[in-house]
């Protein structure tokens, strides 16, 4: 499970043999959030609260263009 990008504690990943549409798994401590990126939606989330969620929102779409580049050269190449 690739690690994309690090901020404010959040780690971003997918895991190896993910599956589309293409979305990011992000986690902090033992929260966990899963969203689509294409659009920025939340598909669901585990023991976050609904500050971290739109946190994690933002930063999703602040880094999104980031996040698709990464998809498309892991499961591209």
């Amino acid at each position: 499970m690739p690690t994309i990008l690090k901020i404010k504690g959040y780690r971003f990943f997918f895991y190896s043999n993910e599956h589309i549409p293409i979305h990011i798994h992000i986690e902090k401590n033992e929260g966990t959030a899963k969203f689509t990126l294409t659009p920025v939606e939340l598909i669901k989330s585990k023991k976050v609260t609904a500050s971290e969620i739109h946190e994690m929102r933002k930063l999703v779409i602040k880094n999104v263009e980031f996040l698709k580049q990464k998809w498309n050269e892991y499961y591209n190449s």
